[in-house]
């Protein structure tokens, strides 16, 4: 992302975070909200003009870059080995789950059978790997960003894969806000593109959710999976049954 576009949006971030308004924005500059709607569409505007947007909300131009710089250094994903370190040890790849679903250290400490002084160890690993910044009083900054994702055919992949598999799909799918829904059928390649692409759209909503409820109390919130997936395939149960060609 270039500096400009990332800077303006770190604004846009800033300015959505104090509850402020394009009209705000332009009755303080006593401008047209018009104006300052292109002014920020067109991620353009005079330095003075946005050091008064910046004091309106209490910051220095320096602030906004330091929170862009911030921003823009969230990964994306781990490395193999990282991945392989969180595998390695089971409660460290739990409190990992659990950072990157916006747990609190507190919230934690109240759910799981974990002391204090471990939970600060586990979390200083997390902070190594550079998953999470551990602050003062055991404050947990996440720097996954959200489009963070397990790698594909991964340690974490190959985890689910083994361990935890079976205790998903054992379920009967038939309790209040489960659904299971399993099709084949012959589709051309375009348009096995197309339900790819949906597929895609569908995560990203689960992850918008996911950031929207967090405003909401733990107890209001469950731990819900879903599990999405396409490819290929032909059952080895009914392969004896494939007539053979030469």
């Amino acid at each position: 992302m270039p500096q400009t576009v990332a800077l303006f949006a770190t604004l846009k971030k800033a300015l959505r975070a104090q509850g402020v308004t394009y009209r705000d924005v332009a009755h303080y500059l006593g401008h047209s909200e018009a104006n300052v709607k292109r002014m920020f569409s067109e991620n353009n505007m005079p330095v003075d003009r946005l050091e008064q947007i910046c004091q309106m909300i209490d910051l220095e131009i320096s602030d906004l870059v330091r929170k862009m710089e911030a921003d823009t250094q969230k990964i994306s994903a781990l490395t193999e080995n990282q991945e392989q370190e969180l595998v390695s040890d089971p409660k460290l790849l739990l409190v990992a789950f659990l950072v990157v679903n916006a747990w609190t250290f507190d919230e934690i400490l109240s759910y799981y059978n974990l002391e204090k002084p471990e939970l600060i160890r586990l979390l200083v690993q997390l902070d190594r790997l550079k998953l999470v910044e551990l602050l003062p009083n055991n404050r947990i900054k996440l720097l996954a960003s959200k489009q963070f994702a397990w790698r594909t055919n991964g340690p974490i992949q190959h985890y689910f894969s083994k361990n935890m598999q079976d205790d998903y799909f054992t379920s009967p799918f038939d309790r209040d806000g489960e659904k299971f829904r399993f099709m084949s059928g012959l589709l051309s390649v375009a348009s096995s593109q197309k339900l790819n692409s949906r597929i895609e759209q569908l995560a990203g909503e689960y992850n918008r959710l996911v950031i929207e409820d967090q405003k909401l109390p733990l107890e209001e919130r469950y731990s819900f999976s879903m599990i999405l997936a396409i490819r290929p395939w032909h059952p080895k149960a009914f392969s004896q049954y494939l007539r053979q060609h030469d």
